[in-house]
């Protein structure tokens, strides 16, 4: 009785961890038919902003009188002038990803959320931000799974490195997090609740090993207030691998959302 009480036991924290079991052909989910032209609001939106900021009369200067005052160097006029971000972008990457080790895979050096992150950011163009606790979850995968565990009953919100400064230039955000014991990371709340999160849209995706998204895009809908959009969710084991058909995937439903 008690090595089949041992073996349930891990059986459930396999399945409700993100994990790296034998991996699986991904599928892109079916998108709702709406996101797409939401999507492309918040597109148009920055293309018109751009578009505005570029056509605006630049302020003009009284000729100056004095030669010598005259005689400013290509260099200075250019030094001069404000500085431009042609590379700005109102899309965000955030994700929380841990590696070392992971159910079934043993130790890894790139979390498999953040495989999927990297991806999305590069295809749409975005700018990123790696969610990071100030204080490291321990390397070991049941030693992690306890203090999870932990964070979990207690509502924690640990405290996590850096911010987004610029937060309200993003009108899409992707939100990437495995599934910890059927629930986002305590990590990815704290996230959530620093940031002011109106007329933004919500792009969820996660890892997992069986549970997929265990209702996370709902629980995001509610703690941000944002609209949420069609989310994809992946084994664990098949982001690990990331091979030629799961990018596909991800580039599928990325098309139909409309990047």
């Amino acid at each position: 009785m008690k090595r089949l009480f041992s073996f349930i036991s891990v059986l459930v924290i396999g399945l409700t961890m993100t994990a790296c079991g034998s991996s699986e052909p991904a599928e892109a989910p079916s998108v709702a038919e709406n996101d797409k032209s939401i999507v492309q609001e918040k597109l148009n939106r920055k293309e018109t902003n751009t578009k505005a900021s570029e056509e605006k009369p630049a302020e003009t200067e009284a000729p100056k009188t004095d030669e010598a005052a005259s005689e400013t160097t290509a260099a200075e006029t250019e030094a001069a002038q404000p500085e431009t971000d042609d590379n700005s972008t109102n899309i965000l990457v955030a994700y929380f990803s841990r590696a070392d080790e992971n159910y079934s895979v043993g130790t890894i050096d790139v979390g498999n959320t953040q495989i999927i992150a990297e991806y999305i950011a590069s295809e749409a163009g975005a700018d990123s931000f790696h969610i990071e606790t100030v204080t490291p979850y321990p390397t070991g995968y049941d030693e992690c799974c306890d203090v999870a565990k932990e964070e979990q009953e207690n509502g924690a919100r640990p405290e996590i490195k850096g911010s987004v400064d610029n937060m309200e230039q993003y009108d899409i955000v992707f939100l990437g997090y495995p599934i910890w014991w059927g629930d986002m990371p305590m990590a990815v709340y704290t996230f959530i609740e620093s940031y002011d999160w109106s007329d933004k849209i919500v792009i969820p995706f996660c890892t997992h090993e069986g549970s997929g998204l265990s209702g996370t895009d709902s629980s995001i809908a509610t703690a941000t207030g944002a609209q949420v959009l069609t989310a994809i969710d992946m084994r664990g084991s098949t982001a690990q691998e990331f091979n030629d058909d799961t990018k596909q995937t991800v580039r599928t439903w990325l098309d139909d959302l409309g990047f």
